[in-house]
C-alpha cells in the first residue's frame, strides 16, 4: 500500500476525533464507517492507551485514511506523528510549542492548535506556523467536562482577523452543529456524538450533509 504523503491538506468538514479504546479492531471499524459516511480528517487520541499500543492503532489508522486520502491528525505526540509519518500534529497550551513542532516536523504537515476561548492565542498560533486554530468548548463536554466555555460570537470575531481554518470542538451534536458551521466554522471536531452513534457511517453523513456546498 502507498504511504506517500498526501497532497490535499485542506482542513474543512467533519473532523472525526477518535474515542479512547483498547479494542482496536472497534477503533478501525467505527473509523472506516465514519470515513465512509464523509469525514473530512481523522484526529486519533487516546489518553488511555499506553506507548506500545498507540503505535499499533495508530499506524493501522494511518494506512485506513490513505485508502480513503483523507488526513491522519496525532493528537499530543509529535515523536508518534514523526515515527509513523502521520499528516500531522495537534497541540494544546500545554504540549510542545507550534514553532517547535515546525522545526521537528517534516515539511508539508499540518499543526492544529487548541486556543480555547482566547482569540490572542490563536493569532499567536497562526503566527507560529499553526495551519489550523480550534476553540471551544461552545457545549457542555463528555470527553473534556471541565473545558471553558466559548461564545459563538468569538468565532465571528475571529472570522475577520484569523486567515488560517477555524475548527469548533467541544460538546458538538447533530442537533447544535450547524449553528457552529454558520458562525463561520471551517470544521467540527466531533468525538461522542459520532463514535457512541448507533449507525457511525449514518451519522457522519448527516454531518457532512451540514456542509453541502461549502466544501
Amino acid at each position: 500500500m502507498s504511504m506517500r504523503p498526501l497532497r490535499n491538506l485542506r482542513i474543512r468538514g467533519l473532523y472525526a476525533i477518535t474515542p479512547d479504546s483498547q479494542n482496536t479492531n472497534d477503533l478501525l471499524d467505527g473509523t472506516q464507517q465514519a470515513l465512509t459516511g464523509g469525514a473530512q480528517v481523522i484526529q486519533y487520541r487516546n489518553k488511555s492507551a499506553d506507548k506500545v499500543l498507540r503505535k499499533e492503532q495508530a499506524g493501522l489508522l494511518l494506512q485506513l485514511c490513505r485508502q480513503h486520502e483523507i488526513p491522519l491528525i496525532i493528537n499530543d505526540h509529535i515523536e508518534l506523528a514523526i515515527e509513523i509519518g502521520a499528516d500531522g500534529v495537534h497541540v494544546g497550551r500545554d504540549d510542545i510549542s507550534i514553532s517547535t513542532a515546525r522545526k521537528l516536523l517534516p515539511p508539508g504537515k499540518i499543526i492544529g492548535a487548541s486556543c480555547y476561548n482566547n482569540l490572542e492565542s490563536a493569532l499567536e498560533a497562526e503566527k507560529q506556523g499553526a495551519d489550523y486554530v480550534a476553540f471551544g468548548a461552545f457545549y457542555p463536554s463528555t470527553t473534556k467536562p471541565d473545558a471553558i466555555p466559548v461564545s459563538i460570537n468569538l468565532v465571528n470575531q475571529a472570522r475577520q482577523i484569523i486567515t488560517k481554518p477555524i475548527v469548533g470542538i467541544g460538546g458538538i451534536r447533530l442537533i447544535n452543529a450547524a449553528v457552529v458551521i454558520q458562525n463561520g466554522c471551517d470544521a467540527i471536531a466531533v468525538c461522542g456524538d459520532l463514535f457512541q452513534a448507533e449507525n457511525i457511517k449514518v451519522r457522519a453523513a448527516q454531518y457532512a450533509r451540514l456542509f453541502a456546498g461549502k466544501l
